[in-house]
């Protein structure tokens, strides 16, 4: 795919596309959290170091979200 036909298809994304891709997203963190901490409860580690391990990838989804946010925000206003 060249720039061009790059940014033809970003141009076309709309509020309902990233509002899908947020859910999604939202989705997998709770999933993450979820599988995570009941692997801990099987393998008997403490939870408290479990979630300061997946701290930083929490904090990346969390982050990501957010930029999705605001496009949207952004998408919806010149809407």
């Amino acid at each position: 795919m060249d720039e061009t036909s790059e940014f033809t298809t970003t141009n076309n994304v709309t509020a309902q596309d990233v509002a899908e891709v947020i859910a999604e997203l939202e989705q997998y963190r709770e999933r993450l959290v979820q599988e995570t901490t009941e692997t801990a409860k099987r393998a008997k580690l403490m939870r408290v170091s479990v979630m300061a391990k997946l701290e930083p990838e929490l904090a990346k989804i969390d982050s990501a979200l957010q930029e999705l946010r605001n496009q949207q925000a952004a998408l919806s206003v010149s809407n």
